[in-house]
C-alpha cells in the first residue's frame, strides 16, 4: 500500500513484514518489553477510541511530554489517525516554556512522563485555560494514566468513527507541531504535514542495507531528526529498541546488538575517548598494536584508499577493531547516521574505519528535518560533508553564502506566527536556513558555520566561531567551548574541560585530583591548558586565534538549560550566565 499519512506506516508494516517479531521495545523494570506489529496496531486503535471518547476532534492538539518509549509511538499513531495533531514536547524544559507551548497550541489533553514534569504542569495549569485533562504514563495516584486510556478505549472502541476519520485525513493536513527555539529565543511551533513527514524517509530509505533489521534509538524521538529515522525504521520493517537513558547507551547496546542507529557527534566523541583511553592500561606489544590501529583511523578516506592502507586496515580489524565492535555490541553493524551538529573528520573517520560507518545528514526542524544526506553511491559520502540534497528538494547557496532550500520538506509554517514564517520562507518558497555552506566538486554540501554566530571584531574583521570551536573540540582536554569577541580587539573563549580526561592526565603526572573547581586553579593544569590552546591556535588565522580564555568548572547539561536536547550549546544562555567572566576576558 502507498504510505501518505503517518498512520499508513502501520498497515504497510503489517503487509510487508508480517514475520518481523518485534516492532517496538523498551525497558520496563529492567526487562525488555517487546511489541509485535499486531499488538502495536491493536493498542493504537484502542487509544484512538479513547481519544474520540474524550472528545478529541479533527485538528485538536494532544501534547505528549515523554522520553523515548513504545507508548510514545502508539500515541503518535493514535492521535494522527483520528485526524488530530501530535504535539511532542521535551521533558527537560522549564515551566515557562511549557506554559508558552501549551497556550500557543491550546492542547486540551496532556500526557506526561515522570513526577518532575507532572509537577511542572500542575504549577502552570491555572495559567493554561485550554488544558482540560492530564494523564500520566504510570499510576502516580493523582491522575488517570495510560492503562486507564486503554480501558476507556476498550469500553468505547468507536471502530466506525476511527475508520471514517482515517479515510478523511488529507496528506497535506498538519500532523504535528514541533516546538523549537534552537539555541536562542522562545519556542516556535513548526507545523509539519503528513506529506512533509512521509516524503522524508522515502528519499533516504535506500541508505541502510536490506539486512539491517535492528535499530537502536537514544536521541529524543520528539526531535524531528530522530523521529524521521523512526518512521524510516517502520517503513523498512525494522525493530526499534529504545535505550533507557543516555547513561545506559553502552549497556543497552550490548543487550540489543543493533545493526544501525543515529547519534549526535558529542555522543560519538565520548565513545571514542573511552575507547582511546582503554588502551592506556595495556602493556607492551598489545598497547603498541592498539595505538597503531587508532592512529591508522586518522588517515581513513572513504574513496581512494591505497591497497597497502586497506591491507593495514584488515590487519587492524582482525587484531583491534573487531574487538571494539564486540565490546560495543555492534558485531554486525551497518551504519551510524550523524546529524544535529558538525562531526570532526577524526571521529567520523574512526568509526568508518572500524566498520561502523558514519553517514552524515543536515537539516532543521523546519525542513522536516532532512535537506541533505550521505548515500552509498560513488562520491555520495565524504568525511566533512553532509551529503547531497534529497530527491525533490532544491538547495542553493545564496549570494551571502546562506544555504536555502525548497521542496516537499519545507514546513507549513510557524503555528499562529505568520510574520515569523515570512521571515524564513520568501515569496518564491525558499526556506532560509541561517546556515552558511558550499558545495564540493561532487555536489556534496559542506556546512561552514551559522550566520548569526559570525561576529566582527573592533578591527572590522569577521570571525566564524564555529570553525574555531570545531578545531578546539578535537582536543581530549576540552568538553565544550564558546568563542566570543563581538566588537572586541581579539577572540576569546569560555572553555569547559573534559574532567574525565583531565583526571586521567593528572593521574599520569602524579597530580592529586581534588574537585573540578580546584583543578582549574591548579598551576600545572593551567600550564597544560596554555600549551593546548597554543597548539590548537596553530593554523588558525591571526584574527581567529583564541588570545584569552577562561576555564569553567560548571557542568553544561540539558537539565540546567545550557545544552539543547541534541547537545548543542545555547550561546545566548552561556553569554547571560557568564557575563562577568566574559567581561573579564576583554578587560
Amino acid at each position: 500500500m502507498e504510505v501518505k499519512r503517518v498512520f499508513d506506516l502501520l498497515a504497510h508494516y503489517k503487509e510487508k513484514y508480517p514475520d518481523q517479531k518485534v516492532a517496538l521495545a523498551g525497558k520496563v523494570n529492567g526487562q525488555w518489553r517487546e511489541y509485535s506489529i499486531d499488538e502495536y496496531i491493536e493498542l493504537t486503535d484502542i487509544i484512538s477510541g479513547a481519544l474520540i471518547e474524550l472528545g478529541v476532534k479533527v485538528q485538536d492538539k494532544v501534547a505528549v511530554i515523554s522520553n523515548n518509549r513504545p507508548e510514545w509511538n502508539i500515541l503518535d499513531m493514535a492521535i494522527t489517525q483520528v485526524g488530530a495533531v501530535m504535539v511532542p514536547i521535551y521533558p527537560t524544559i522549564s515551566e515557562g516554556d511549557y506554559k508558552i507551548i501549551l497556550n500557543n497550541c491550546e492542547a486540551g489533553i496532556c500526557i506526561v512522563e515522570g513526577i518532575a514534569v507532572m509537577n511542572k504542569i500542575e504549577a502552570i495549569w491555572p495559567e493554561t485555560p485550554s488544558l482540560k485533562q492530564l494523564y500520566t504514563f504510570i499510576d502516580r495516584g493523582k491522575y488517570p494514566f495510560f492503562e486507564n486510556l486503554i480501558q476507556l478505549g476498550k469500553e468505547h472502541p468507536h471502530t466506525e468513527e476511527i475508520e471514517k476519520r482515517k479515510a478523511e485525513v488529507d496528506e497535506m493536513a498538519c500532523a504535528t507541531i514541533i516546538y523549537t527555539s534552537g539555541t536562542t529565543g522562545v519556542p516556535k511551533g513548526v507545523m509539519l504535514s503528513h506529506h512533509n513527514l512521509m516524503n522524508q524517509f522515502k528519499n533516504f530509505c535506500q541508505t541502510p542495507s536490506p539486512w539491517s533489521k535492528r535499530a537502536f534509538s537514544f536521541l529524543p524521538v520528539c526531535h524531528a531528526y530522530e523521529r524521521a529515522l523512526v518512521y524510516m525504521y517502520h517503513y523498512l520493517g525494522m525493530s526499534i529498541y529504545y535505550a533507557e537513558s543516555i547513561a545506559t547507551i553502552a549497556d543497552n547496546m550490548k543487550e540489543v546488538h543493533p545493526t544501525m542507529m543515529c547519534a549526535v557527534p558529542r555522543v560519538l566523541e565520548k565513545f571514542y575517548e573511552k575507547i582511546y583511553n582503554s588502551g592506556k592500561s595495556m602493556k607492551g606489544l598489545s598497547k603498541s598494536i592498539f595505538y597503531w590501529s587508532m592512529r591508522l583511523t586518522e588517515r581513513y578516506k572513504i574513496e581512494g584508499r591505497s591497497w597497502i592502507y586497506n591491507l593495514k586496515l584488515s590487519i587492524a580489524d582482525k587484531l583491534v577493531y573487531s574487538k571494539i565492535r564486540e565490546k560495543l555490541g555492534a558485531e554486525n553493524f551497518d551504519i551510524i547516521v550523524s546529524g544535529a551538529a558538525s562531526i570532526t573528520k577524526k571521529i567520523s573517520g574512526f568509526f568508518s574505519a572500524i566498520k561502523m560507518p558514519v553517514f552524515e545528514g543536515y537539516g532543521l526542524t523546519e525542513t522536516s528535518p532532512v535537506i541533505t544526506v550521505s548515500n552509498r553511491e560513488k562520491y555520495g559520502r565524504e568525511v566533512g560533508a553532509v551529503g547531497q540534497p534529497l530527491p525533490g528538494v532544491e538547495v542553493k547557496i545564496a549570494e551571502n553564502g546562506e544555504i536555502i532550500c525548497r521542496g516537499h520538506n519545507v514546513m507549513m509554517g510557524y503555528y499562529k506566527q505568520p510574520e515569523l514564517t515570512a521571515e524564513v520562507i520568501d515569496k518564491d518558497g525558499w526556506f532560509h536556513t541561517g546556515d552558511l555552506g558550499t558545495f564540493n566538486k561532487h555536489g556534496l554540501l559542506q556546512i561552514t558555520g551559522r550566520m548569526k554566530n559570525l561576529f566582527k571584531t573592533s578591527l572590522g574583521k569577521y570571525v566564524n566561531p564555529d570553525v574555531v570551536e570545531g578545531k578546539f573540540l578535537t582536543s581530549g582536554f576540552i568538553e565544550q567551548i564558546v568563542v566570543l569577541g563581538e566588537n572586541q580587539k581579539f577572540a576569546a573563549a569560555l572553555i569547559r574541560p573534559d574532567f574525565a580526561f583531565l583526571k586521567e592526565w593528572c593521574k599520569e603526572h602524579e597530580i592529586p585530583f581534588t574537585t573540578n573547581e580546584e583543578m582549574i586553579q591548579n598551576e600545572e593544569v593551567k600550564k597544560r591548558y596554555d600549551k593546548e590552546v597554543r597548539k590548537l591556535n596553530a593554523g588558525l588565522g591571526e584574527v581567529e586565534k583564541v588570545k584569552r580564555y577562561h576555564l569553567l568548572a560548571d557542568e553544561w547539561t540539558i537539565a540546567n538549560g545550557i545544552l539543547t536536547p541534541t547537545l548543542k550549546v545555547k550561546r545566548k544562555v552561556v553569554k547571560d550566565r557568564y557575563s562577568k567572566e566574559i567581561e573579564n576576558l576583554f578587560v
